[in-house]
């Protein structure tokens, strides 16, 4: 059982980086857009665009075409948030940082209410109660979202990510982190915060499958707004979504700035979520005095 939830974790690469919990229903706004949403920015001689992604999607939805493709196929460079082919062979690497120490158990971190709450979770997804004891919260946190984009077919092989980069054999390929930097992100989190942050996930189990499937009908109707709300807007702790989302579109929109120092062109793929909502990627690029123009 813990080899396959590494290798599940793995073939991820944790990009569930958003907390799966309760959500309000978000009516979309996207009028008469339709596609996923694609921003550019641009000097004499550089050219970028910003793609938000799905990480992973039902098989047979169609989504690489018009403005989107033309602009990936104009591009010299794919760059996205970590690279996908360092992905695989981590699940041993992953397993021994999301260990707990010998003789603490999950679950006995947990106040009687959580863990009632969990257990009843993991016994719904059909796993025994003590099946992830050994590890961390935050590890637990993204097998049990991870588990229902199983069973309803999504998968990782389908996410954006992937798709973009076997297109992408011919062009250079970056990226803007590290394996090893997206696993720190959750292994370092307080205890208090990872407990919290499980907690959330496990409240918004039952609305799962309903919040997935809006999440992709406002990414493949363009409408960057009511996705960045169903996906980021109901974490409830302002530092779970500085330290998962904002302060990392600090480093990327520095990133952008000082890449704009370079002629070419680069196509950036990260989530939808990075895109939209309060410290977007657009707002950190706005205090460098870098206008980003929505293309579709």
């Amino acid at each position: 059982m813990a080899a396959r939830i590494a290798r599940l974790v793995a073939a991820f690469v944790l990009a569930l980086l958003a907390p799966a919990c309760a959500w309000d229903s978000v009516a979309s706004t996207a009028g008469s857009r339709s596609g996923p949403a694609l921003w550019k920015v641009a000097d004499e001689d550089t050219t970028i665009y910003l793609f938000g992604t799905i990480h992973a999607l039902p098989p047979g939805i169609e989504w690489f075409n018009g403005p989107v493709a033309e602009a990936f196929e104009s591009s010299e460079e794919l760059v996205t948030e970590i690279d996908p082919s360092k992905a695989s062979g981590i699940q041993d690497e992953i397993l021994d940082i999301a260990m707990l120490p010998e003789g603490r158990s999950l679950r006995d971190l947990m106040n009687a209410e959580d863990r009632a709450e969990y257990e009843a979770a993991l016994t719904e997804l059909g796993l025994p109660v003590n099946a992830l004891d050994r590890y961390e919260p935050w590890y637990a946190t993204i097998n049990l979202a991870m588990l229902p984009l199983l069973k309803d077919g999504y998968g990782p092989d389908t996410g954006v990510e992937y798709v973009l980069t076997e297109k992408a054999a011919n062009k250079l390929h970056g990226a803007l982190e590290t394996v090893e930097f997206q696993l720190g992100l959750f292994d370092s989190m307080p205890m208090d915060k990872q407990l919290e942050y499980l907690d959330e996930t496990v409240e918004g189990l039952p609305n799962m499958s309903a919040m997935l499937d809006q999440m992709v009908d406002n990414w493949l109707a363009g409408d960057a707004d009511a996705l960045a709300l169903v996906m980021n807007n109901q974490m409830s702790d302002d530092e779970i979504y500085d330290r998962l989302l904002v302060a990392r579109n600090v480093k990327w929109a520095e990133w952008i700035h000082q890449r704009l120092d370079q002629p070419g062109s680069v196509f950036i793929a990260v989530g939808a979520g990075h895109l939209a909502g309060r410290g977007s990627v657009q707002e950190q690029l706005k205090t460098h005095g870098i206008t980003v123009t929505r293309v579709k």
